[in-house]
């Protein structure tokens, strides 16, 4: 622990003294134009004048590929009503529009050029995390969004003094599958993530269920520091319609009821266990994945694998393997019988939202934050299994497959009752999961930050 602490604040002097002459050349023109020294002095003075928050995310439009992308764009947009934002992100976004500012930035050349192995997503995420220091030198306050940006939301609070909230969209420890995606470089991510996690002002959960993992996960951060705040739904975007266009275009019989899932192909979004599920569902039940970004190579390769099975048991299998417009999936959830959910880990489950804003019944997996979003009975099903404790996936993955599939067919055979459950879901995510009512919670908590002193 002395030396992860020796090499953190060694980083905070290295950049802090060196920073202006040792960038390499593949920065932002923007950052490299920034005269940080003599500038750093009246913008410390300036910035007290008006709230500016720098908003630390991966994804940012149009790089979204997750929940925590598809959660930071909607935040940023609803926060810029009501004062400055900053977004720095992976890529080559540049966008000013009102008060809403997006500037994107890649790693290293070095790195990502340097190396083939795993463990280069983890060199890249400290590299680019460096190199955003520059531009934070006028915010208020820096609020980050995943692992992947928070030793930026860290060295910022050193340099600048400013209050760093970090919102977790997930925990490392809760998540040891990330080793097959990372290799060397999920010891990595856990540091960075511990790190920051263990010294931000305050640390967003969304949901009360991550909150209790953060603190059994750290039990060294305060109760008190913990806020739950939760993800949000854009009500005027996300409505059901009877457009079913893309459903032709990708394969899909408009005519026959079908079952949808919506995600990446990774071990915690658990599409391998639906696909699992097919063979216990009702022969020809068609079945929609809209599931594309794999993880690592080898889930690509079991993925079709399991796919190519299925479709020997049941031909009405349709695999989209693109991740699809908001267009199209807004079609998607609005003309589905019943939306799948199988997570085997998910602090909220953002995508149970956008399916219930198109009134869509949802069968989803009984864990983390998805059983403060779907209620039992009301609006869909919820599917409990036994976790192995150490991998966190199911103990017995043949079981949480079956219990799917009776879950999925309980309303594809009951239609008013799936009708009832979608126009439910719908209520629900009005009243509770509104981004106005999200963005005002935020905000209050970045100004009692900002007065009150911060460690």
């Amino acid at each position: 622990m002395r030396l992860l602490v020796s090499i953190t604040y060694s980083l905070c002097i290295i950049v802090k003294v060196l920073f202006c002459d040792q960038l390499p050349e593949r920065i932002d023109s923007e950052y490299d134009n920034f005269d940080f020294q003599s500038s750093y002095p009246a913008l410390m003075d300036s910035r007290r004048m008006a709230l500016r928050v720098g908003l630390m995310t991966r994804e940012y439009p149009p790089n979204v590929y997750g929940g925590a992308g598809v959660h930071v764009e909607y935040l940023s947009r609803e926060l810029a009503k009501r004062i400055d934002v900053e977004v720095h992100c992976w890529g080559d976004q540049f966008l000013d529009e009102g008060n809403l500012h997006v500037r994107g930035a890649e790693p290293w050349s070095q790195i990502t050029q340097g190396t083939q192995e795993k463990y280069k997503t983890a060199l890249e995420t400290l590299s680019l995390n460096l190199a955003q220091m520059k531009p934070l030198a006028t915010i208020d306050i820096v609020h980050t969004h995943t692992w992947y940006v928070s030793m930026a939301g860290f060295l910022a609070k050193k340099l600048f003094d400013i209050p760093f909230v970090l919102t977790t969209h997930s925990l490392e420890p809760l998540r040891g599958w990330k080793a097959e995606q990372l290799g060397s470089g999920y010891a990595m991510s856990s540091w960075m993530e511990r790190t920051a996690i263990l010294d931000a002002d305050a640390v967003i959960a969304v949901s009360k269920g991550t909150k209790e993992d953060i603190l059994r996960a750290y039990p060294d951060v305060r109760p008190e520091r913990v806020h739950v705040i939760y993800n949000g739904i854009d009500l005027d975007e996300y409505q059901k319609t009877s457009d079913t266009t893309a459903l032709t275009k990708y394969g899909v019989d408009p005519a026959l009821p079908y079952v949808l899932f919506v995600g990446r192909i990774t071990r915690q979004k658990g599409v391998t266990h639906l696909v699992q599920a097919i063979r216990y569902l009702p022969p020809a039940t068609q079945v929609v994945l809209c599931a594309g970004a794999p993880d690592t190579p080898e889930i690509a390769v079991e993925m079709r694998q399991k796919v190519e099975e299925a479709r020997s048991l049941n031909p009405k299998v349709v695999w989209i393997e693109k991740m699809v417009t908001k267009p199209e999936v807004i079609q998607l959830y609005s003309n589905a019988s019943v939306f799948c959910c199988p997570s085997i880990y998910e602090p909220f489950g953002i995508i149970n939202l956008e399916a219930m804003a198109c009134r869509a019944p949802v069968v989803a997996s009984a864990t983390g934050g998805i059983v403060e979003v779907v209620v039992d009975g009301v609006t869909g099903h919820l599917v409990p299994f036994d976790q192995d404790q150490t991998t966190s996936l199911p103990s017995n993955p043949d079981k949480f497959a079956h219990d799917l599939a009776e879950k999925i067919s309980d309303l594809m055979a009951d239609p008013e009752k799936a009708r009832q459950f979608g126009e439910a879901g719908r209520k629900r995510v009005e009243e509770t999961f509104a981004w106005s009512a999200i963005a005002d919670q935020t905000i209050e908590l970045y100004h009692r930050l900002i007065t009150s002193p911060h460690t």
